[in-house]
């Protein structure tokens, strides 16, 4: 295979679509011949990016007061309007061309974008002039159908929109059947079934989102202890607020609350909770929460690092972990009646694989837990991210493995249904596979990358 010189600019918009892209970034730079990179996350300050090596932030990036969440909320997009936005949007915008124009003055012919995301960084891409191509991470056509037919829906004022039923507005679609897109990306087969039948180069390689799930500690948590693997037979529960404060702090309310009504169903089994905290959030700031529901901390736990165990640091000790990554806290482990909580800022996937189900108050973690094969029960917070819409919306994404309730207190109930009925779970298990795909999807899709933008450009 010829050298292609290759320069790729990755567009993404949001702290996700960073993640996503960061992923097929790194499998670009594992090819032989990797392209030379360079980056512009359009939402936040794109501090994913800080991992990945010899690749620039094109132009200006600048974090926003919604954090990112302007659709979901009118007064967010005034703040963010107010706070610079559609200055910082022109600049964006000419930034862009000038990445392509510079590449195109110096005789490369190779110059491609990546566009990840949603319309916004698919709208630039077809701006900046250079052959795209697109990573749809949100939309889904499971949000209109599953495999049974069309979903129930609200309202049919804006039904012509979709037709004939695809997730993605005609304007979106217009803008994936130029010449200049090469590629279109979807998260799961049902959406590229519908985009290809309306003549859109749509592939489905899997969801970025599964990948680098692996258990942190593959032995378990708990190693050889017998104290702990007496607990592996408890009932685990994941926790997940979000990350985003201080709507997570809020959330976490809820949720310990939820948990409070699981204690008293389940009073003579032991059960084990493990939150999962972004390392965005304080977490001292979530210990008055759990001692105003009954909590106490259990000191004796906190200091014993077990090999193979949650309560082990990635590094030989704790003053080791908390010199190199001063802003995480040590985990904390709490205890109530049979009931063990571990809170934690540093083995998210070990949180995910180790449970039995969670309850859930966010949104790419969700959908990775689910993705797992699991349950998730989610109560609809107050946003701006976690809203009753966002939670309604995400059950119609996720189907049947996502359990929506309207109050914490309803939580209990809905976890004793689950496990009195086993056919439901193995449905849960299967649908939840499905509707998320196997993990290696960055490998695939940036080997797909390699092969489309491989040959000559094209006008459109």
């Amino acid at each position: 295979m010829r050298e292609l010189g290759l320069k790729l600019l990755c567009l993404s918009n949001g702290h996700g679509e960073d993640a996503i892209a960061l992923r097929i970034l790194r499998e670009l730079q594992q090819h032989p011949h990797p392209p030379e990179l360079a980056v512009f996350p359009l939402v936040g300050e794109g501090q994913a990016f800080a991992e990945l090596e010899n690749a620039r932030i094109i132009g200006p990036v600048q974090r926003m007061p919604s954090g990112g969440f302007i659709y979901m909320d009118g007064k967010e997009f005034l703040r963010d309007v107010k706070g610079g936005l559609l200055q910082l949007t022109l600049a964006q915008f000419k930034a862009i061309r000038a990445w392509v124009r510079s590449q195109t003055q110096s005789g490369n012919q190779d110059a491609v974008i990546l566009a990840c995301g949603d319309i916004v960084p698919l709208l630039f891409a077809w701006q900046g002039g250079a052959p795209y191509a697109f990573l749809g991470t949100a939309k889904s056509d499971y949000y209109l159908r599953d495999e049974n037919g069309p979903l129930p829906r609200k309202s049919n004022i804006f039904a012509w929109i979709w037709s004939p039923r695809s997730v993605y507005l005609p304007w979106e679609r217009w803008l994936m059947t130029r010449n200049r897109c090469r590629a279109v990306f979807v998260r799961d087969a049902l959406t590229a079934e519908t985009l290809q039948k309306l003549g859109i180069p749509a592939c489905n390689l899997g969801n970025p989102m599964m990948d680098g799930l692996e258990p942190e500690n593959p032995a378990g948590f708990y190693g050889l202890d017998a104290e702990f693997r007496e607990r592996e037979r408890s009932l685990v529960i994941t926790l997940l607020p979000g990350s985003r404060a201080p709507e997570a702090y809020a959330n976490w309310q809820l949720i310990v609350e939820a948990v409070g009504g699981i204690l008293s169903l389940f009073a003579d089994r032991k059960l084990l909770f493990l939150a999962a905290i972004s390392p965005e959030l304080n977490l001292e700031a979530l210990r008055p929460i759990l001692e105003f529901f009954g909590w106490r901390q259990d000191g004796e736990t906190r200091t014993q690092w077990r090999e193979g165990s949650i309560l082990r640091p990635p590094v030989s000790s704790p003053q080791e972990i908390h010199k190199e990554s001063p802003n995480l806290l040590l985990p904390l482990t709490f205890v109530q009646r049979k009931a063990t909580m571990i809170l934690t800022q540093q083995s998210f996937n070990d949180c995910l694989y180790e449970a039995d189900l969670a309850v859930a108050m966010a949104g790419t973690a969700t959908e990775q837990f689910v993705g797992l094969g699991k349950p998730a029960i989610a109560i609809p917070g107050n946003g701006p991210q976690f809203t009753p819409g966002f939670a309604e919306a995400q059950s119609r994404l996720l189907g049947p493995s996502l359990i929506l309730v309207k109050h914490p207190a309803e939580v209990a109930g809905a976890v004793q249904s689950l496990f009195r009925d086993p056919d439901r779970l193995q449905l849960i298990a299967e649908n939840g596979l499905r509707r998320m795909g196997e993990p290696g999807a960055a490998a695939r899709i940036a080997k797909c990358l390699i092969q489309r933008f491989g040959g000559e450009r094209s006008n459109d």
